[in-house]
């Protein structure tokens, strides 16, 4: 049984090579979705159904004769290709309205992402792996000092945990390649150090290789990262997969921020809890 297609390449390729083989509704729906991607990103499946001149059923079928539970896990890859593709806001704006002949209020959108948020952070306790989250609360109190890396999207939560980490007292730097130092500050990071990353697809080129640099040196490297199939997450120490609300193309950075949060205070009490209770190696050989 073929693997379900992970990202809009994999599925275009499955969709050209058993095109032969489907029926003539489903080919007609294969060469609508291809044809016309920004609208499947963005359009309700009756609206899809009405511009492909098929039923909504087909289009459900088509889905889960690639191995999706559903159109909507199918139509998830063409709204990410259409993300990485479209980068600038106002062109995601344009891409939404021209898709769906709609232009939402202020008010409908709060709702939305005020809807897509409470649902990630529900679900975010539940797929985090606990052992994951102790033992990158392990690597981080064993450090000397922590270094944090995320570009562009991802620098908002790694500017949180710079902030955060610096407010219980624990020896932290934001890398943030100002001038074009990357490399300066890789070269900065110390043997007893930890490196903690956070990169979301398409993962920033900075990124990975700074994370590979590191893991080559043997820095501890912990990974918030949106996928188990993240280039970091294979060479990462611990990897802490995060899944953002999205609306519209639009991701929201809302879990990660939670899960920063939650990594920061937990080894502030870590800590706080050693201060009251030093180890009893300091004692040793005392009368």
């Amino acid at each position: 049984m073929n693997q379900t297609p992970q990202d809009f390449e994999e599925l275009e390729t499955r969709i050209t090579a058993d095109y032969p083989a489907l029926s003539r509704r489903l080919q007609q729906t294969a060469r609508f979705l291809l044809d016309h991607p920004q609208e499947v990103a963005f359009a309700t499946v009756a609206q899809l159904a009405e511009q492909a001149d098929v039923t909504p059923s087909t289009l459900i079928r088509f889905a889960n004769s690639f191995g999706f539970t559903g159109f909507s896990e199918m139509q998830r890859l063409f709204r990410s290709r259409l993300v990485d593709e479209l980068p600038n806001y106002n062109e995601r704006i344009h891409a939404v309205r021209s898709a769906t002949g709609e232009t939402p209020d202020s008010t409908q959108l709060l709702w939305e992402f005020a809807d897509a948020n409470r649902e990630v952070l529900e679900q975010l306790p539940s797929r985090i792996d606990p052992r994951h989250l102790e033992r990158a609360l392990d690597i981080f109190e064993q450090a000397s000092a922590i270094h944090v890396m995320g570009a562009r999207r991802s620098f908002v939560v790694a500017s949180y945990m710079t902030y955060a980490l610096h407010h219980i007292d624990k020896r932290t730097f934001l890398v943030n390649g100002l001038g074009g130092m990357y490399g300066e500050q890789l070269k900065a990071i110390g043997d007893d150090d930890a490196l903690l990353v956070v990169s979301f697809s398409p993962y920033a080129q900075e990124t990975r290789e700074m994370a590979d640099e590191a893991r080559k040196r043997g820095v501890p490297l912990v990974v918030i990262t949106d996928s188990n199939l993240s280039p970091l997450a294979r060479i990462a120490d611990v990897s802490l997969v995060v899944h953002e609300a999205e609306v519209k193309s639009f991701r929201g950075l809302t879990a990660s921020l939670c899960l920063t949060q939650t990594l920061a205070i937990s080894l502030g009490m870590r800590q706080d809890k050693a201060r009251d209770h030093p180890s009893s190696d300091s004692d040793a050989g005392q009368v």
